[in-house]
């Protein structure tokens, strides 16, 4: 379990993170979003003591990070893949991880084997990739079996078996009753790894919630219906005490937002009009996650200009 109880960071006149209370709980994948410079780095650096709160506290199982006992072993963190030096062979830095937390170093051979690095365990780090870096720091966080684990964008530069491979670890973590907190951009990724989210916007907390729930309050989620009636229809949606937005894409065709699909079928009963399709329309979590943040994007770019324009 992770705790966070009024967490905040301000450098200068500047809020990093702005009283950040939430617990991240065991047996879920936590996804962590927000935008460039929402304090998600400065939060995972806090959580782990290596930035000092302003105010406020970060907890793991209770305790702050540095009350605890051999560290490794209780709490695993890949927030840097380039954290290495460049000229340590693999095995030798989880090596030196292992021996400063008393751990056995037949465990080093183990999570390289997991992270599929046993036959360039001994290359040096400088040669990697940025997916085989990120698979080292992923053996660096597993390296003490702990039952918490955090990761920041873990899937940079991995391809495509990679990602599916990081999917399924950080699943298969939870489902053993670890607590996993993952960052990352990837909104289609997060769609399906993780089971909640916390999303914050100049270091406040925007949302923390299921997936599902997330999604489910977006305004982008409609109902399509295709009717040979639809003007008809719209002028009786247009009558409904809560007001729809309605769009018509077709002359067969309504988009509306606003009503559940089980109130519109029920009015589409009432008036009697005969139906090709009624399907929804659900947001993505890309969609939804643009809405919640839209307000606290610092670094927006313009729409892109013609040449010559």
């Amino acid at each position: 379990m992770i705790t966070l109880r009024g967490l905040t960071k301000r450098y200068g006149d500047k809020v990093a993170v702005d009283g950040l209370t939430l617990e991240i709980a065991p047996g879920k994948v936590t996804g962590f979003l927000g935008p460039n410079g929402a304090g998600k780095s400065t939060t995972m650096r806090m959580i782990l003591g290596l930035d000092r709160p302003t105010a406020g506290e970060a907890l793991i199982g209770g305790r702050p990070y540095a009350a605890l006992p051999r560290p490794l072993a209780r709490v695993g963190a890949l927030l840097d893949a380039k954290a290495v030096h460049p000229g340590r062979p693999a095995r030798a830095h989880l090596v030196a991880m292992a021996r400063s937390n008393g751990i056995p170093v037949r465990r080093v051979d183990e999570v390289l084997e997991i992270v599929g690095l046993a036959a360039v365990a001994r290359r040096r780090a400088g040669s990697f990739s940025l997916g085989m870096g990120q698979r080292l720091g992923i053996a660096g966080a597993l390296l003490g079996d702990p039952q918490v684990l955090m990761f920041d964008e873990p899937v940079n530069g991995l391809d495509p078996d990679g990602v599916l491979w990081v999917r399924t670890l950080m699943r298969s973590l939870a489902a053993e009753g670890r607590t996993v907190f993952v960052s990352s951009h990837l909104m289609s990724e997060m769609q399906l790894t993780a089971d909640r989210l916390v999303v914050i916007g100049k270091g406040r907390l925007l949302a923390d919630a299921p997936v599902a729930e997330v999604i489910a309050a977006s305004s982008r989620n409609a109902v399509r219906i295709r009717t040979p009636r639809s003007g008809e229809l719209a002028a009786r949606l247009a009558a409904e005490p809560a007001p729809l937005r309605v769009t018509r894409p077709a002359e067969d065709e309504l988009v509306v937002a606003g009503a559940p699909i089980e109130r519109i079928g029920m009015i589409c009963h009432e008036i009697g009009v005969p139906l090709y399709e009624l399907s929804p329309q659900e947001a993505s979590l890309e969609e939804a996650y643009m809405e919640l943040t839209g307000a606290s994007v610092e670094y927006g770019a313009g729409a892109p200009q013609k040449a010559g324009v």
